[in-house]
């Protein structure tokens, strides 16, 4: 069984914390990231991680600000050494002020 694991890095070289800067830069303002957490993910020809972003947001229509922050986030070229960004959701969380961002990247 995988747990989620806290955001402290499993390996050298893990992208999460950089991550966490780069993203918290582009949020807009009025926009928090709480604690985040990762989960290592691979597939047949793939290794990497999931990366989990909660925020929450002090005002705004939490649909319409996932469909723009989504638009937002991947529109950006990601500087990851040795990682590349493969793919973004963000999501509504369960509060009504809450949204999930989650970020796959996979070994360059």
């Amino acid at each position: 069984m995988i747990r989620w694991s806290p955001a402290a890095p499993a390996r050298p070289g893990c992208p999460h914390r950089r991550l966490f800067r780069l993203l918290a830069r582009e949020l807009p303002h009025g926009l928090t990231l709480g604690a985040s957490t990762l989960r290592p993910w691979a597939s047949a020809n793939f290794v990497g991680a999931r990366h989990l972003f909660p925020c929450i947001a002090a005002v705004g229509d939490i649909p319409l600000l996932c469909r723009a922050l989504r638009e937002r986030l991947s529109a950006i070229e990601w500087a990851l050494a040795g990682h590349i960004v493969a793919d973004i959701a963000v999501e509504p969380a369960g509060a009504a002020d809450a949204l999930r961002i989650e970020i796959l990247t996979v070994e360059d």
